[in-house]
């Protein structure tokens, strides 16, 4: 007897608890336009996953977002807290394509349900959840909405639905995605090109609907449909200037149903003819070595070169003496331009994106690099001598010709004349080897004008003779060598602020003033001007690595900063967009802004035919900019890029501007 009422007794009494457990537990959530709510067994079954979901039920046309929301909007995010049980990820129905003005969302036009599998821990007596949910719903507008869902339910020997609910539930669980092996449409080759990606399947029948899972690379615009004997082809728009992932994932949804494919393989796409076969290598060879020679006549070379030509005119120096000063250039050149190639292959290699001139988009060498020109030029006045340590590091001296080849590679880098570009590109993309062979002949270009000048005897007759005239060129030179430390201390605030250059002028101030302590001074003033000296950059360049990037900020009303959703926008439009690839450190970059990009005539084009002009600012990492870049084939500025109203690929304009150039863009509209 008491057996018999035991079990029914011990029922109740747990629902009882459960019910108290549940007092405050609040299953729905709503907000503007949408009410959300739990779709839950009143009981779980103890050895088995029950499928649940979040009910969203969204006034007419309004609408929520699938995982990949498309061109605008945001999926819902549920941070879910389970106690008693395990909770999975969420299943997300396949989705509609909604077209809102001129851009495609993913979606869901009306109610539907996310949904997720619980699983009741062994021995657990209840299942208790607690939900943060963040939605976004949209009509033209959008609100987000914010709500908490928690409760407790018993755990059984089965599972009891409300039936309305199940029905809910099992209607959009059909519309879960299924596993792609169980498809009756199978992807066949994945390929793409600078602005679209093609996608092959196999199957029979009306051409189904597919939907790229990322965003990130692939467009959410219905593709272009094309039949094939076997199936069809699908060319999706890709985003602009990112890079194609090595696989990408899709479902393919037809009559109702859905078969999800995570990882479609990217097949591998042969670089550009330039750069593809070994025949074409001696040509990029050729580009890259009179990039290089045309490297020396860059402004963020003078300075460096300028302190060699100096050197070779100093009298007593004899003809072997030239020539190994032009052979230690070269090899300070040639190494520190390998080693620099070798280190962006190697980064590369290991997943990272950067590109040529990496070593000024860091603060620590821009500030070290403004110290050592400071020094130099402060020399060159007369304001103090290197010494022969010193100037042998400078390069000022008959030994230090290696370490001006590797600091003249510093400074040059980052500058890219005609050929360069092309070159550099190219290197991304062969082989080690060949790519390795492109840095070296780039390096061999910038270094020949000065080995020649040094191995030839008839230039070095035209050198002029030694005589007073040297000290007043000397000092002649220390006033680029200026000019390149207020560049450099331009680029430090572009880099870290404002802060950047008053830290970088207070050490320049600090080690001027140790240089007056320490002259003529005895054994305890130098001591006391090292020790402050020492402690003027530690402190600067403590506070130079903690300073924090400045928010990017549009440079004029005409230029914007860089936003591949904007631009994605406008060509969508049908709009004309310049790409201005540019950074602070890039004097060439500047030469051209100044002279072109900036003037009235310019500005009066663009905005005359309605051209979204984009600057997208490289001076410090960015890896979007970087893998635009790297889509458009480059990776060193300047770049330009002239995507006409209408046009799928981009025109690349020549690293030296004139305003002719930018006219003829508009010569057929």
């Amino acid at each position: 007897m008491i057996r018999r009422w035991l079990k029914p007794v011990m029922l109740f009494a747990l629902l009882l608890g459960v019910a108290c457990q549940s007092a405050g537990a609040t299953t729905e959530a709503s907000g503007d336009h949408v009410k959300v709510r739990l779709l839950v067994p009143s009981q779980f079954a103890s050895d088995q996953s029950t499928t649940v979901g979040f009910y969203f039920e969204v006034d007419p046309h309004w609408h929520v977002y699938w995982q990949n929301a498309g061109d605008s909007g945001a999926a819902p995010r549920f941070d879910i807290t389970s106690k008693g049980a395990h909770s999975g990820a969420i299943k997300w129905p396949f989705p509609t394509r909604l077209n809102i003005e001129h851009l495609t969302n993913l979606g869901y036009q009306g109610n539907v349900a996310y949904l997720f599998e619980i699983t009741p821990e062994a021995g657990a007596s209840t299942v208790e959840l607690e939900v943060n949910l963040e939605w976004l719903v949209c009509k033209v507008d959008c609100i987000p909405g914010f709500g908490q869902i928690k409760g407790a339910w018993p755990v059984a020997d089965t599972t009891q639905w409300a039936e309305p609910d199940k029905a809910l539930l099992d209607t959009f669980n059909a519309r879960v995605p299924q596993a792609g092996a169980n498809s009756p449409w199978q992807p066949n080759s994945l390929t793409a090109t600078t602005d679209s990606a093609s996608l092959s399947i196999t199957g029979k029948g009306v051409a189904p609907e597919v939907f790229p899972l990322n965003g990130d690379w692939l467009g959410a615009q219905q593709p272009r449909v094309s039949q094939t004997n076997s199936g069809y082809t699908l060319r999706f728009v890709t985003q602009p200037g990112v890079s194609a992932p090595k696989t990408s994932g899709f479902v393919i949804a037809q009559e109702g149903r859905a078969w999800q494919f995570d990882s479609v393989p990217l097949n591998p796409v042969a670089p550009p003819t330039t750069a593809a076969g070994n025949s074409a290598l001696w040509l990029l060879l050729l580009a890259a070595f009179a990039g290089g020679v045309i490297l020396n006549l860059m402004p963020c070379v003078f300075p460096v070169l300028s302190i060699k030509v100096f050197s070779l005119m100093q009298p007593g120096v004899s003809r072997a003496e030239r020539i190994r000063e032009g052979l230690l250039y070269s090899a300070g050149v040639l190494t520190t331009f390998t080693l620099l190639g070798a280190l962006l292959l190697i980064l590369r290699a290991g997943g990272s994106a950067i590109g040529w001139g990496f070593q000024l988009q860091s603060a620590p060498v821009v500030l070290a690099l403004a110290v050592l020109f400071w020094l130099m030029a402060l020399s060159f006045s007369g304001v103090f001598e290197f010494g022969h340590r010193l100037m042998n590091l400078a390069g000022g001296s008959r030994g230090g010709a290696f370490a001006t080849g590797v600091l003249a590679v510093f400074i040059a880098a980052p500058c890219t004349g005609p050929f360069m570009g092309a070159a550099l590109g190219a290197a991304a993309v062969l082989p080690t080897l060949q790519a390795l062979a492109i840095f070296i002949g780039l390096g061999a270009g910038l270094a020949a004008p000065f080995l020649l000048l040094s191995a030839s005897p008839a230039l070095l007759k035209r050198l002029p003779k030694p005589g007073p005239w040297m000290d007043t060129l000397r000092q002649l030179f220390a006033f680029p060598l200026y000019a390149t430390v207020i560049w450099l201390l331009w680029v430090l605030g572009k880099l870290v602020g404002d802060i950047g250059w008053v830290l970088g002028t207070s050490l320049l101030l600090a080690l001027a003033f140790t240089l007056w302590l320490a002259r003529d001074a005895g054994r305890i003033r130098s001591l006391l001007a090292i020790v402050i000296a020492l402690v003027a950059i530690v402190t600067a360049g403590t506070a130079i690595m903690q300073a924090e990037a400045p928010a990017p900020q549009t440079t004029s009303e005409l230029w914007q900063s860089y936003d591949k959703t904007a631009i994605a926008e406008a060509r969508a439009q049908g709009r004309a967009v310049f790409i201005d690839y540019t950074a602070a450190w890039c004097i060439t970059c500047q030469v051209n802004k100044k002279l072109v990009l900036e003037t009235d005539h310019t500005r009066a084009l663009f905005t005359r035919h309605n051209v979204l002009a984009i600057r997208a600012d490289w001076t410090r990492f960015d890896p979007e900019i970087t893998a635009a870049l790297e889509a458009l084939g480059r990776n060193s500025l300047p770049v330009y890029a002239w995507y006409p109203a209408g046009a799928q690929q981009a025109q690349l304009l020549p690293q030296l501007l004139q305003e002719r150039m930018i006219n003829k863009l508009f010569d057929s509209e």
